[in-house]
């Protein structure tokens, strides 16, 4: 179900053998994580579903197709030994040999970490049941990262934010992440871009919380933003509405008219025509419009395409898929 503010959540759990080094690059590490993960997870009888991808076996339009839709992420992209057991019906991924042995993460949509957890804690239980992971009764689930050990779970929620963007008051948002230990970002994490009002909010730290804890906290960070951003876009309907009417009138006709559309200026708009969708303004669905955030981008238009569409090609290719989903709205 979509949210007005919360694109999706993510439940990711980072887990290592406690009998192989946990440095993946050392020699027949790799193998061995693959091996032993995808065998565990046949013996639990929870398999089906998962598909097992080598890095090697994808060419670059897959892996960037994969890292653009989240079921992967780019650090693994940068471990040409690793691989991924993925079950693309309910996004749930299980990264090998990445930064840690495993990486077990959910995806879901809308403000919904439970189910994401539920999900990732449904196929760690079956790797469980054949193997054993790194574990200390004091400091708990033990990591390459001392950031991440303890229940060593991320909790992240991907929130459009367009208003407190505009308004430049992410500054107070990420103070108020800050003094509950959580933090928000740009689309993709740590360094990146907050790419149209794109926001990532996560838990920095694993020690000393339990896994509800952290679900609740982030869960609640999630509700507070959605909360300060509803208040804005009711003032802007109120005392704005002519300016956000033509922000929004803007974005619709370069959207729908443009004929090279580079992706920086996509996700402009973007955030503008979803903001408009919200605030009633086009009778575009929200559904429709939280697809072209990752159809625009370079991985899915390359994809099938022969020969493959790269500068002034790539940003003609991404105006008419633009074009055709909003004419099909």
């Amino acid at each position: 179900m979509n949210h007005p503010t919360v694109l999706s959540s993510r439940i990711r759990l980072a887990r290592n053998y406690e009998d192989l080094p946990f440095d993946a690059r050392q020699p027949g590490v790799s193998e061995t994580v693959i091996s032993r993960t995808a065998n565990a997870l046949a013996l639990s009888g929870e398999d089906k579903g998962f598909r097992l991808l080598t890095v090697a076996s994808l060419d670059a339009a897959q892996r960037s197709a994969l890292a653009e839709s989240h079921l992967i992420s780019k650090d693994l992209l940068n471990s040409p030994d690793g691989a991924v057991l993925l079950r693309e019906e309910d996004a749930v991924s299980v990264m090998m040999a990445e930064e840690d042995h495993l990486r077990i993460q959910a995806i879901t949509p809308g403000l919904s970490l439970d189910e994401s957890a539920r999900r990732c804690f449904q196929v760690e239980d079956a790797l469980s049941r054949n193997v054993r992971f790194a574990f200390d009764p004091q400091l708990g689930y033990l990591t390459s990262f001392p950031t991440d050990t303890g229940t060593g779970m991320r909790a992240s929620l991907l929130m459009h934010l367009p208003m407190l963007a505009h308004h430049k008051q992410m500054g107070s948002v990420a103070q108020i992440a800050a003094k509950v230990g959580l933090t928000a970002r740009g689309f993709y994490g740590e360094g990146s871009e907050a790419l149209g009002d794109v926001f990532l909010v996560s838990n920095q730290v694993t020690l000393g919380r339990t896994e509800a804890e952290i679900i609740a906290t982030v869960t609640a960070l999630g509700e507070q933003l959605t909360g300060m951003e509803h208040d804005l876009r009711d003032h802007a309907l109120r005392e704005q509405r002519l300016a956000t009417e033509d922000r929004v009138g803007r974005a619709w006709g370069i959207l729908t008219h443009a004929r090279l559309l580079p992706l920086r200026e996509f996700y402009s708009l973007w955030s503008s025509l979803r903001l408009g969708a919200l605030l009633g303004l086009i009778p575009v669905s929200l559904d429709r419009l939280d697809r072209l955030p990752v159809e625009a981008q370079e991985g899915h238009l390359r994809g099938g395409a022969d020969p493959l569409p790269e500068g002034e090609s790539l940003d003609a290719a991404r105006s008419r898929r633009i074009r055709a989903l909003l004419k099909a709205s």
